[in-house]
């Protein structure tokens, strides 16, 4: 069975709303997703010239591509959609690589959040109800003004969603509770072109010479933002020296990958990933096929066919095609051809990293599918990759699901937090940990509510962003003392390279000590809602050594 991404996200929305309002009726579903979408639209405006002197000087920042002036809530000052761009990918800059910002001596109002990267507005992700186009690439700064020190740590996030959905005006990603609470850092947030707008390949089609660089536009994206950050950062009270990029699912692949790429290298120094790894990447033969896919459905040939096209057609078109299916490309070009050998080989080794997962990855997607046709599409899918893979290793794969008990559903759902993620995450820890660099592991324990979610994938999101109030993948609040000790151990990385506590850092008044990962013993840091503790990772089993990490040469399944 192919699941129509349309209609599973159409069903996912519905599903979400239902579970928020308990029994109510459909007619009141809508009535909170019709309400849903109207504050996230709200969210966006034009930020415009200031041309007439009037604005508040003391919430004016000067950059080198103008000068913007944000908004003061409480002791917490935003600047909204900065561009970090010098043209925007519109009409000829379509499919290429994004424009450097320059020079401008002009005064901008940064009011408000900036347009989404075009994606399909069905998708499970408030961010895809944001007013969108492809005039999308801006940045978001927050900063805590009751902190006067200098030359703050900086945390930049990258989003989330497939590498085909979410925005930063997303209200999960909204940094001023962060910020609020943690004054001595600077939050960033940036947005990337998405989906058959951000990662296609074009190169081997008769007009596609011109277009090099279209397989992976959404990493150069991140790549041209964090040099923004690093050259303007200082004037918002940020040490460009002292950057950490973060994030999660696609987010956490793009920061494990960004390491990797030489015009991104000084732009920061520490890596948080969550829940994404390398393994979010296709070979250029994996890319081709899915770009040909996408022109026979647009019914297109050529570049210059899918430039006559509306950007929208391409994106919705994309979305529902290619999910999960439009990730850069190890082209050997921008990105290796073997990020973990690079790894390995230590061109990463100078960049700390945290990085981790959720117990059980695969929950948000069983929730949201549902137990029968969740079983069934991952299932066709491991079955595909096994016909490109070794019989050794298809023996292997078969091994761990005839050996995990319970039923058809289990097996493929413990398959899938191991090759999906789990297994990914400790090779990177492995690789990065031989060639020298630092590296610190954490495994996600606290559950939702909700049948088959668990402690599935972004259930971490409300807890590191400070904004327990929005539920949409935890389905409750937790713990607040859980929730801000988390917090700080993020921001303690970010500040010094090392996410320990001392008992006065603690909220909980008592000493965490988090030590650094090695390949003997393997340590990890467990995170239980009411019990923040080290753990080994040989006592929670929680990767199969002999039977799934091999298969991580695979890359995605």
């Amino acid at each position: 069975m192919k699941i129509s991404t349309k209609l599973l996200s159409l069903f996912l929305v519905a599903l979400m709303f239902f579970s928020f309002i308990g029994n109510s009726s459909a007619n009141e579903a809508d009535k909170k997703l019709n309400e849903l979408k109207a504050e996230v639209r709200a969210r966006y405006g034009e930020n415009k010239p200031i041309t007439d002197g009037n604005y508040d000087k003391s919430l004016a920042v000067k950059c080198i591509n103008g000068t913007f002036v944000g908004t003061k809530t409480g002791n917490v000052i935003a600047y909204k959609g900065i561009p970090f761009v010098g043209e925007q990918p519109t009409g000829k800059n379509r499919f290429k690589k994004p424009v450097p910002f320059g020079k401008n001596d002009g005064i901008y109002e940064a009011y408000h959040f900036a347009k989404g990267s075009l994606q399909p507005e069905t998708y499970d992700d408030a961010g895809a109800f944001a007013v969108l186009g492809e005039d999308c690439l801006y940045l978001n700064v927050w900063k805590n003004a009751a902190d006067v020190s200098e030359n703050k740590p900086v945390m930049v996030w990258i989003h989330g969603g497939g590498f085909t959905q979410g925005s930063t005006i997303n209200p999960l990603y909204d940094g001023f509770n962060f910020v609020k609470d943690n004054g001595d850092v600077i939050l960033v947030t940036i947005a990337y072109r998405l989906g058959g707008l951000g990662f296609i390949h074009l190169s081997h089609l008769p007009d596609g010479k011109d277009y090099p660089d279209a397989q992976n536009l959404g990493i150069m994206d991140q790549v041209m933002a964090l040099k923004w950050v690093h050259e303007n950062i200082a004037g918002f009270g940020g040490d460009p020296n002292n950057v950490t990029i973060f994030g999660e699912s696609a987010g956490g692949a793009s920061v494990s990958l960004l390491p990797l790429i030489p015009e991104a290298r000084g732009c920061f120094h520490r890596v948080i990933a969550q829940s994404g790894s390398p393994a979010f990447t296709h070979s250029t033969e994996e890319a081709i096929a899915v770009t040909n896919e996408l022109l026979e459905a647009l019914n297109c040939k050529t570049v210059a066919d899918l430039l006559a096209l509306p950007p929208e057609k391409i994106a919705d078109v994309a979305g529902d095609l290619l999910s999960l299916r439009d990730w850069p490309e190890r082209d050997g070009k921008l990105i290796p051809i073997d990020p973990y050998d690079a790894y390995l080989k230590g061109e990463a080794k100078d960049i700390d990293l945290l990085e981790g997962c959720t117990k059980d990855e695969m929950g948000q997607f069983a929730y949201f599918m549902g137990k029968e046709d969740f079983t069934e599409y991952y299932n066709s899918r491991y079955e595909k990759r096994f016909k490109t893979m070794t019989p050794e290793d298809v023996a292997k794969a078969k091994a761990f699901m005839d050996n995990t008990l319970g039923n058809k559903f289990r097996k493929v759902f413990k398959f899938g937090n191991q090759v999906l993620f789990i297994a990914h995450a400790f090779r990177m820890s492995e690789n990065h940990t031989a060639a020298g660099g630092r590296t610190y592991h954490y495994y996600f324990r606290v559950e939702t509510p909700r049948t088959y979610f668990l402690s599935g994938h972004a259930a971490e999101l409300s807890v590191v962003f400070n904004n327990p109030q929005d539920t949409f993948f935890s389905g409750r609040a937790y713990d607040d003392t859980f929730n801000h000790t988390m917090q700080r151990m993020w921001v303690n990385f970010a500040k010094k390279g090392d996410p320990s506590l001392t008992a006065e850092e603690s909220p909980t008044g008592k000493a965490i000590q988090w030590d650094m990962y090695n390949s003997e013993t393997k340590p990890i840091m467990v995170f239980d809602e009411f019990n923040i503790h080290q753990g080994i990772e040989g006592d929670y089993g929680i990767v199969d050594w002999e039977r799934t990490y091999p298969l991580t040469k695979y890359f995605i399944f």
